[in-house]
């Protein structure tokens, strides 16, 4: 289970069917897309949708008239293979209505299950890698040909740089700019690194270029991604040694300079950091420029020293606490959120409650929490037994939950009488009537419409709040900044 305002796995989204804002129809070719996961899976699904539309083909919602479905997908957590499986059986039979219907899986679950899904259980067509969407328009070809197509290589420099993401119909005010891919952590519960390889950083000036692009188009937010955005290093080894003296460097508090730089009306978030990398260099960053978002995601795992060993995450308990402090000294307003794990292979009930009194110590805005589940082909499936009972498991979550809720709450409370910045995002789920959009420490705010819109910075005093929500009315709206930047 997972709680926030801003998941990241978004329950809401999961098998989203994604359309394009505009595209280029050169076939009348139909592409059906449909998306598991976090937000790095929606993020390649757009780059996907712009490598299929450069090749012919629009998409659509209506499954019924696609000549192409793919699926993009997930391989963290068990349900979340369950029900692409499930729509890949559903798949399987309009096919036999079709048989010129090409199925493919796309992502990490692709990677890993390729040779079940494809050859033992014939549920799709064409299996790519996240390294290998560039050649999607040639393992369709292969498929029409009458084979089986895979291509689930790893790349060591693949960042799709070049490619400009066709936007997803998603509102047309934030959007996430992808900036690394892969992975080089090497957590023992993870399987990121099987399937989607070895960190590397795209150019700066591409990042910062998109960016310029999305605030002409309208975009007003960015969230800067990546499998953990604060290792992000261009020219440099992870030793920080320079590759080429002849091209500058970059690493991740510059590139966030640089996009800040972009408007002070771009407003820039990151997603997922390592606390091995949360540097002070980031955090002053942070606190020097206003568009920058006070919000820091720091996902702990545990609060156990010997657990978080097990899990090979490099850091203690107490050196995740100095973190902690450094970002409440250097941004004193800045939101926490973090992931933790209840449950891993040998937690006692001792190790448990480190957790918990970590919680207490450090009272996260928000938090994703979740059940230990055993991931093929990770160091702990092949050095741990995973041995807590899922009773234990069961009850401990909703330990950690219950007190999550509670610190939730008082953050929130703690907001009420404050006037904030918000950015409209569109209509509040509940009502027409009103409005909803987040501040920079990542709450979302709900309003009344009056004659504002989508887009617009607002200035709201909060009145009122949820565990999950703050309540407001609007006290002014802000003045803008020019349009467009050059």
């Amino acid at each position: 289970m997972e709680t926030g305002p801003n998941k990241v796995i978004d329950e809401s989204r999961q098998g989203e069917a994604v359309v394009m804002e505009r595209e280029n129809n050169g076939t009348g070719k139909k592409l059906y897309l449909e998306s598991y996961g976090c937000q790095m899976n929606f993020s390649d699904s757009e780059v996907v949708a712009s490598i299929m539309n450069e090749n012919g083909y629009s998409t659509t919602r209506d499954i019924e008239e696609a000549d192409i479905v793919l699926i993009n997908t997930c391989s963290i957590r068990d349900n979340a293979e369950t029900r692409v499986r499930n729509r890949l059986t559903e798949f399987k039979k309009k096919k036999e209505d079709n048989p010129e219907l090409v199925v493919g899986i796309l992502g990490c679950m692709a990677e890993r299950l390729k040779k079940s899904l494809l050859e033992e259980e014939k549920l799709v067509d064409l299996v790519a890698g996240p390294d290998a969407y560039r050649d999607l328009p040639n393992l369709v070809e292969e498929v029409g040909t009458g084979q089986k197509a895979v291509n689930v290589l790893l790349s060591r420099d693949e960042t799709y740089a070049d490619i400009s993401p066709v936007r997803l119909d998603q509102g047309g005010i934030t959007a996430f700019v992808t900036i690394m891919r892969g992975c080089d952590n090497m957590c023992s519960f993870c399987v990121v690194p099987f399937t989607r390889g070895r960190e590397r950083s795209r150019d700066p000036y591409t990042i910062v270029q998109e960016c310029k692009e999305l605030y002409n188009l309208g975009y007003r937010e960015v969230t800067l991604l990546g499998q953990n955005v604060d290792s992000y290093r261009w020219n440099l080894t992870s030793k920080g040694e320079i590759k080429d003296e002849n091209l500058p460097t970059t690493n991740f508090a510059q590139l966030m300079e640089m996009v800040a730089l972009v408007s002070p009306d771009l407003r820039v978030r990151f997603s997922t950091s390592h606390p091995k990398d949360m540097t002070d260099d980031v955090l002053e960053i942070m606190a020097k420029y206003e568009n920058i978002c006070p919000y820091i995601h720091l996902p702990v795992q545990s609060g156990n020293t010997e657990v978080l060993y097990r899990m090979n995450r490099g850091y203690s308990r107490e050196w995740y606490l100095q973190r902690i402090e450094a970002i409440k000294r250097i941004v004193p307003d800045c939101a926490i959120s973090t992931d933790v794990i209840t449950g891993f292979c040998g937690e006692t009930e001792e190790e448990h409650k480190e957790t918990i009194s970590l919680m207490e110590m450090v009272k996260y805005d928000f938090a994703y929490m979740f059940k230990y589940s055993e991931r093929p082909k990770t160091l702990a499936e092949r050095r741990f037994e995973d041995d807590v009972p899922e009773d234990v498991k069961g009850r401990r979550l909703t330990e950690i939950i219950d007190l999550q809720m509670k610190h939730s709450l008082e953050s929130n409370q703690q907001q009420i009488g404050k006037i904030q910045k918000v950015l409209i995002e569109g209509p509040s789920k509940r009502s027409e009537d009103q409005l909803c959009g987040r501040n920079g420490r990542n709450s979302m705010v709900v309003f009344d419409r009056k004659d504002l819109e989508k887009g617009q910075y607002v200035m709201v005093k909060i009145t009122d709040c949820t565990s999950a929500t703050l309540l407001g009315e609007v006290v002014e709206k802000c003045e803008s900044a020019p349009s467009t930047v050059s």
